[in-house]
């Protein structure tokens, strides 16, 4: 059964989505301070996290944090605050989807479901993402083919995004809203040549020889292939 954490500090609310998400089939947890909302979820590791942002203890912002620092499982954010502001700077901060309070059943069911079906199974910290690749998110850096590389802020953000996304493109556009900040059309060359940088590294740690991961989409964007067969490096 697919396990879900909820992180929510109104109890009747959390008693309605474990009843509600119960039904649907869903076994869920759930945590009523963002200081046990970590707790389990590193305990039990579920397939999909609701988290509200106003939280005793640890807030929500801070949960989302220091858990793109750890894992790449889908996380809806469910909360009061519904200004584009707060939507916006949720979504940038790592959240999958953000669905503003009070909300429909059907709606919150539908999204849930709709995140795990394009998600593959969350990946942790100290896990390996396919055969070759770990990230290694305390020391902003990745082990490749058993050997360390050191990156950049950016070079780590753009790695980790493509990585969440593994088999699907993630678009210039995107890259550069969610990586750089940077939503708008200008510095698209930034995306390239940072790739071409994260590359570069991975062909030094890897041997001429070994297998380029990081694909390009003419006209899209960019895909990270986990598959062991991906194409050579040239």
């Amino acid at each position: 059964m697919t396990r879900l954490l909820v992180v929510e500090d109104d109890p009747d609310l959390a008693l309605a989505l474990r009843v509600l998400l119960a039904r649907r089939g869903y076994e869920v947890s759930v945590a009523e301070d963002g200081r046990e909302g970590l707790r389990l979820l590193f305990a039990e590791r579920p397939a999909l996290m609701i988290l509200d942002l106003l939280l005793p203890e640890l807030d929500g912002w801070q949960v989302l944090d220091r858990t793109r620092d750890m894992s790449d499982l889908p996380v809806l954010v469910l909360s009061g605050l519904g200004d584009v502001d707060d939507r916006v700077r949720g979504l940038r901060s790592g959240a999958d989807d953000y669905l503003v309070k009070p909300f429909a059943h059907p709606e919150l069911l539908a999204r849930v479901d709709a995140l795990l079906r394009r998600s593959g199974p969350g990946s942790w910290a100290g896990e390996p993402v396919g055969e070759d690749l770990r990230l290694v998110p305390e020391r902003r850096a990745a082990l490749w083919q058993g050997s360390e590389i050191r990156l950049s802020d950016i070079e780590y953000r753009l790695l980790q995004l493509l990585v969440r996304n593994r088999g699907r493109v993630v678009t210039t556009e995107q890259l550069l809203d969610q990586v750089w900040d940077d939503p708008t059309s200008i510095g698209r060359d930034r995306v390239k040549f940072a790739v071409l940088r994260l590359r570069r590294k991975l062909r030094t740690a890897g041997g001429p020889a070994s297998r380029d991961p990081l694909e390009a989409i003419r006209g899209l964007g960019y895909r990270y292939d986990s598959s062991p067969d991906g194409r050579r490096a040239r």
